[in-house]
């Protein structure tokens, strides 16, 4: 499986995971000048970004050592680009990452907050 049918296939089981949650998926794929972003939620009064890491194996390394310091300052700033946008800056975020991988899907609430942009991953 090519990397690129395998992140679509992970974004598409992580967005079915969240909505079982009962989470509103409100955006996919979501670009600007300064970044991407796999997913925008809602959950309860939290809008959510949500990262999105596949891998088939662990040969290079497990999925969330991948969200790198650079990773997430990237997140932060496209989060705030898009809370501006859509005149959300009043809302409560959250910062999550979702894991697809041979063993189903793990997520990790709250994975990171805008404090960890730059900064060494703490898992």
């Amino acid at each position: 499986m090519n990397n690129r049918y395998e992140g679509l296939a992970g974004e598409e089981a992580a967005c079915k995971y969240l909505t079982d949650k009962g989470y509103k998926i409100l955006e996919r794929n979501y670009a600007n000048k300064v970044g991407e972003i796999d997913i925008i939620a809602q959950d309860k009064e939290y809008t959510v970004f949500v990262e999105v890491k596949t891998r088939s194996d662990d040969r290079y390394g497990y999925a969330l050592e991948a969200v790198t310091p650079a990773k997430i300052a990237k997140i932060v700033r496209c989060a705030d680009w898009y809370l501006t946008v859509k005149r959300k800056t009043d809302s409560d975020v959250r910062f999550d990452v979702v894991c697809v991988g041979q063993n189903g899907v793990e997520h990790v609430v709250n994975a990171f907050t805008r404090l960890d942009a730059g900064r060494r991953n703490h898992w």
